[in-house]
């Protein structure tokens, strides 16, 4: 669904992503790993348009979107959840999750996926409740239905899991499991929480200042002792 091939990426003189090449498959959770620091976020901003990348290519569907617009990517079908949720405090979540269908010539509540409520009932309950007034687990599953709105066949979260209390975790990890098994998604989860991300894992990749170090099936995870990775 999703391919990167080759990117180089630089802030300045500093070069933060090197030669970077993996898959994102459809029907599968592919899940970016690494310390603090060392080019995940910087890598979703090039896959979202919001960074350029210096060379290398991005194809979506074999369609190269290497050059378009953050908003041009969106409207071909990739959903960013961000860190740290970037949800509007002052809107209503009803207003929040219309927000995601911006893209849309004309967006109504009717056209939002039914499948949002199912996944995240919280959201029904507060429907005319502000986002700020949300907890943060809650803000995040708003973040992620927002995402969800457009029926993106590329959904892209990054660390959904900071700051979030442990009973909301489980319901996010069950909506990915979901959302995979639906077999129509690809879906790339960069991840801290090392057990959040081998639970959901089919394929993983490790990042290290700006390069894939190590990549492969999920449940090869543990063998291949990716967690020495990611210690500090």
């Amino acid at each position: 669904m999703l391919s990167l091939s080759h990117l180089d990426h630089y802030y300045g003189s500093s070069h933060t992503l090197r030669d970077v090449t993996f898959d994102v498959p459809v029907g599968a959770v592919t899940t970016l790993l690494g310390r603090n620091g060392v080019g995940k976020t910087t890598l979703l901003k090039c896959l979202m348009g919001v960074e350029k990348v210096r060379s290398g290519k991005i194809t979506l569907e074999g369609q190269d979107i290497t050059t378009l617009s953050p908003y041009a990517r969106a409207r071909l079908g990739i959903g960013y959840v961000p860190q740290g949720r970037e949800i509007f405090p002052r809107l209503s979540v009803e207003e929040n999750l219309l927000m995601g269908l911006a893209g849309k010539p004309s967006g109504a509540l009717k056209d939002l996926p039914p499948e949002i409520w199912e996944m995240f009932p919280v959201l029904n309950d507060m429907r005319q409740r502000r986002g700020g007034d949300l907890s943060g687990g809650q803000q995040q599953q708003l973040a992620i239905g927002r995402a969800l709105a457009m029926r993106p066949r590329v959904l892209i979260l990054d660390e959904p899991t900071e700051g979030i209390q442990p009973s909301i975790i489980k319901d996010i990890e069950r909506a990915i499991r979901k959302l995979a098994q639906r077999g129509d998604m690809a879906i790339l989860l960069v991840e801290q929480y090392y057990d959040f991300a081998r639970d959901l894992a089919d394929h993983y990749v490790v990042l290290n200042r700006g390069v894939v170090v190590k990549s492969g099936a999920g449940e090869e995870m543990e063998r291949e002792n990716v967690r020495s990775l990611l210690a500090v």
